[in-house]
């Protein structure tokens, strides 16, 4: 079953078109890659996706309902959540503080005590700081406070901004491991994601954004072995008869 469709995205900022005609169809229960290089479009179209910017042309379906005109905060009340790039988190703040922030719709707000608790349990340094400040975090913290954040708003498709950005790889297995597990319980994740070989070993779906059109797609284990791909992300020339290295994902 489709969690989310979107047909003929068009969308940019002012006079300037970003995105040309962007169709996908993100399956529920599974882990979507979108990768591309930097331009291609991919901050713009999730924004678009969430309702931060409304399309010129095309439609967005979530959970079979026509979402192209609803505002960004009533996506988030159905469970449309994003988790931006930068994480934009409440610095002065404390973990807890921002924690609570996150569970603004009326459905997570009931389920606030046990929902903080899932959080905490996934990301256990953050059950280790609920009283600190956001902004004294290490980087790496600050992508967990940003992700449990977007899962207070009981999200039923999270899409996540450049997960591993700035993060040393230690630590971006860590959060691979955690969007895995939010995988195995039944949550649909859209990942933007900088290291693609990272991103296409955690993922079932894959899309290649290129000048703000989708160039390819299909399961993240042909994109992966595409010549195309490998060549212009994974930095790889294509032999067929030698496999791909392992990703950190497939070896945690």
């Amino acid at each position: 079953m489709q969690i989310l469709e979107a047909h003929g995205i068009e969308s940019g900022y002012g006079d300037v078109q970003v995105l040309w005609g962007v169709s996908l169809a993100l399956e529920a229960g599974h882990v979507t890659a979108l990768v591309g290089g930097n331009g291609a479009g991919k901050t713009t179209l999730l924004s678009t996706l969430v309702g931060r910017i409304r399309p010129r042309r095309g439609r967005i379906v979530f959970q079979g309902e026509d979402v192209t005109r609803l505002a960004a905060h009533a996506r988030t009340r159905r469970g449309l959540v994003l988790v931006p790039e930068g994480r934009r988190l409440f610095t002065e703040m404390t973990v807890l503080e921002n924690l609570q922030m996150g569970a603004t719709p009326k459905r997570a707000r009931a389920r606030m005590r046990p929902n903080l608790d899932r959080v905490l349990a996934l990301f256990p340094r953050l059950s280790e700081r609920t009283r600190q400040k956001a902004g004294t975090l290490s980087g790496g913290e600050q992508q967990m406070l940003a992700v449990a954040r977007g899962l207070m708003s009981e999200p039923s498709l999270l899409m996540v901004d450049e997960l591993s950005l700035g993060l040393a790889p230690v630590l971006a297995v860590e959060l691979f491991r955690a969007l895995l597990t939010l995988k195995d319980d039944g949550l649909s994740i859209l990942l933007v994601e900088q290291n693609v070989s990272l991103a296409l070993g955690a993922s079932d779906h894959a899309y290649v954004l290129r000048e703000g059109r989708i160039e390819l797609s299909g399961p993240a284990s042909e994109v992966k072995s595409d010549e195309r791909v490998r060549r212009a992300y994974l930095g790889i020339a294509c032999d067929p008869g030698r496999p791909l290295p392992p990703s950190p994902t497939a070896e945690a």
